[in-house]
């Protein structure tokens, strides 16, 4: 997930796959990249080392993230990035600049950055992108219905709800159908009807569904998502290459 800034600023949204495909078309690059990641599961950092800018002196890219009790965010990713999992060390890349991330916000260029956890196994946080235009809430895995007995219920007490609120573009987890979640409760994600409930909750103007299950062919996701609707929310589904313009 790439986001613009109106200065140009570039901040990107985890580190999976497709940031692969990011830095071989990315473009002029700015002088600094912000990558948010919103915890270290393998598929939001196996990308990591085969994002191009890292490998540019003359791009400063800044890494932020989730520490854990013990250890912080660098060491963390150490782990990964260094043999025999991978070539090249952390610790080699010169215009890398690694930090811990906590709940709060931030200013990136312009980009008021609030971040927070939320309901996903291990420390995970959500972010909500916000300055003039408008608002970008992004929580890719993530399962608010866990532990609320009447979801979608009081907004106040559901996970998540404070970084969705009224955004203009929320890119939310809709990994399961209603059948599949049956054996999947606990495992941090939503169902297409979860999600579509979560974004009429927090009343957003469009929600793009992420983080689909990798079993589900496309076939499979057009033939879930037409059956979807919502009469509050423009309800959008996510694909490879889709842009929008988050404008309030």
């Amino acid at each position: 997930m790439e986001v613009r800034g109106r200065g140009g600023s570039l901040i990107v949204l985890d580190g999976g796959s497709g940031i692969v495909r990011l830095g071989e078309n990315i473009g002029d690059i700015p002088d600094r990249v912000d990558i948010l990641l919103s915890h270290l599961h393998m598929d939001h950092i196996q990308g990591l080392g085969f994002f191009t800018p890292l490998y540019d002196p003359a791009v400063e890219v800044h890494i932020w993230g989730p520490a854990s009790t013990t250890l912080d965010l660098r060491t963390r990713l150490t782990r990964y990035l260094s043999p025999p999992l991978f070539p090249v060390r952390l610790r080699d890349l010169s215009a890398v600049v690694v930090h811990d991330l906590k709940p709060g916000t931030m200013h990136v260029d312009g980009i008021s950055v609030t971040t927070d956890l939320v309901s996903h196994p291990g420390h995970t946080f959500g972010f909500r992108l916000e300055d003039e235009d408008g608002v970008l809430s992004y929580i890719s895995d993530h399962e608010p219905a866990l532990g609320v007995t009447d979801f979608p219920g009081d907004p106040e007490w559901t996970s998540g709800t404070a970084l969705a609120f009224e955004a203009d573009v929320l890119i939310h987890d809709a990994q399961y159908t209603d059948d599949e979640y049956a054996d999947k409760t606990g495992w941090g994600h939503s169902t297409f009807t979860q999600a579509i409930a979560f974004a009429e909750l927090v009343r957003a103007r469009t929600m793009v569904t992420f983080h689909h299950d990798p079993a589900h062919s496309d076939e499979f996701l057009d033939h879930v998502m037409a059956a979807f609707r919502s009469d509050i929310v423009d309800v959008v589904p996510g694909m490879v290459g889709a842009s929008f313009d988050v404008k309030n």
